[in-house]
């Protein structure tokens, strides 16, 4: 039995009717070509019948204010095997899934379930898999779950996703004297942190706000279409993109692809709001995740957020593109300026009233930011799970009050996994967002000099996030 980390009681606490506190993922596997008829019955009668045991967090439930380990673990309970009714098409799956990650996790059990999906059109078949952000971040959780794969196509070693040993689990197994020793070296950390700190939120204060065209305050994003309470009901809608297509463009034009990601996706929103007579005169403000890790942990306290103005009031791709490196540009300049314990309480300080409104919903209409833009790195290698190749992930995510709108992406091999989670009720015709975004994409090729030849690789700098969601129209964009 161990307490409730104070991250944890506040994931908890958040959680209503209509506002889930779980993330996931779905995952789309091709069935091996000469593989048996049986070939997913065996899989799930495999991992059914393995003797491995659960390990933290998965199994872990609730007793009061402690984490305690299930004595009666019910695999039957988490592990669910579906077959989707003829023809089993790309949206009777995401109708179900839809449906799946609307529904609150039976809080008497581990908080997780996982889903194994068959009967999907293309002789594939998928895994849904999730769990409360309060047992696990989203980006680890995604880790885990890779874990659990293979880099060799021919390997039929099956390790089902709850028995995979993360770090925390790891670390959940230190002595208590380790623990408290990491305790005093984190006050340390913020007491040696403090002097930089309030130089810089002197400088910020006295020297940008007001000052500073590229200086983006949370006071600053307009009342929008996205910034309202939200119903229970979600709509996921995904789309995989070639990463050239987003590489090419920023060689061409000098910028990052982040720039660029940040530029499609403000475009796609602009002509999004405008068919719903909703854009604001003000330009939407996003709020981009970015990750302080300096390894390869999977601590969830390691990101700060960086405030990009979409210049979404103005019509030309190439005006909004300038206005948005700048913005970002500015809060990289100012990063730079500090270590990561020194940006942790910079951003405390700028950003907690806006992090106590997201956590309260008082005021749903009044936001630091208008919607969160993320990039998660993925894979770059293919996976296979019992010799099915993984062709698609997508990362699942949370819709909040007053943020009805979620924009999350992750890299896999040579694509840029789309994935948009907003409120069904709040946000309608949002599948069409993604069709927003190829025509985004589509302006930008055509104003990049069509003699560019791009023969080496920008470097890809993708802001980390903590949670990731799902909907009802997955739409698959093969390469040529």
């Amino acid at each position: 039995m161990r307490p409730l980390h104070p991250i944890d009681f506040i994931f908890l606490n958040l959680e209503k009717r209509q506002q889930p506190m779980h993330v996931g993922g779905l995952f789309l596997f091709q069935i091996p070509d000469h593989a048996p008829s049986t070939f997913i019955q065996d899989l799930v009668a495999d991992i059914r019948n393995s003797k491995s045991i659960p390990v933290p967090p998965f199994n872990n439930r609730l007793n009061g204010f402690f984490w305690d380990e299930d004595e009666e673990f019910d695999i039957d309970h988490h592990f669910r095997h579906i077959a989707l009714p003829h023809p089993g098409r790309i949206r009777e799956l995401l109708v179900y899934i839809s449906q799946e990650h609307s529904a609150l996790i039976d809080r008497a059990k581990p908080l997780w379930t996982c889903h194994i999906i068959e009967g999907i059109e293309g002789n594939r078949f998928a895994m849904y898999f999730k769990i409360h952000h309060a047992m696990i971040d989203g980006v680890a959780g995604m880790r885990l779950l890779e874990k659990s794969f293979s880099k060799d196509s021919n390997s039929k070693t099956i390790i089902p996703p709850w028995c995979v040993e993360g770090k925390r689990a790891k670390r959940l197994k230190e002595t208590k004297l380790g623990k408290i020793k990491k305790v005093f070296e984190g006050l340390k950390g913020q007491v040696e942190a403090a002097p930089k700190v309030t130089q810089e939120l002197c400088q910020t204060i006295f020297k940008e706000m007001g000052k500073n065209p590229d200086y983006v305050s949370t006071f600053q994003a307009p009342s929008s279409l996205f910034n309202q309470r939200v119903s229970s009901s979600r709509r996921f809608a995904a789309q995989s993109f070639e990463l050239d297509r987003f590489r090419d463009i920023s060689k061409a034009l000098g910028v990052t692809i982040n720039d660029v990601v940040l530029a499609v996706c403000s475009g796609a929103l602009r002509d999004y709001l405008i068919t719903q007579n909703a854009l604001p005169k003000k330009p939407l403000i996003a709020m981009v995740p970015a990750s302080l890790r300096d390894d390869d942990s999977d601590m969830s306290n390691r990101i700060t957020m960086i405030l990009a103005n979409l210049g979404t009031h103005k019509e030309q791709p190439l005006e909004r593109l300038e206005i948005i490196q700048r913005s970002v540009q500015n809060s990289k300049n100012r990063f730079k300026r500090m270590t990561s314990n020194q940006i942790l309480n910079y951003s405390a300080f700028v950003y907690g009233a806006a992090g106590v409104n997201i956590a309260s919903g008082l005021l749903p209409k009044h936001q630091a930011f208008n919607v969160i833009i993320s990039n998660v790195p993925g894979p770059r290698e293919p996976l296979y799970w019992n010799g099915a190749k993984l062709d698609a992930l997508y990362p699942a995510s949370i819709v909040l009050d007053g943020q009805a709108l979620n924009i999350t992406m992750t890299s896999y091999l040579d694509k840029l996994e789309v994935g948009l989670t907003g409120c069904r009720k709040s946000l309608p015709k949002l599948q069409n967002l993604l069709t927003h975004l190829e025509n985004e994409i589509q302006k930008f090729e055509q104003l990049i000099p069509q003699k560019a030849q791009v023969s080496e690789q920008t470097p890809v700098e993708i802001p980390l996030k903590t949670n990731n969601v799902i909907e009802e129209s997955i739409q698959t964009q093969k390469p040529s």
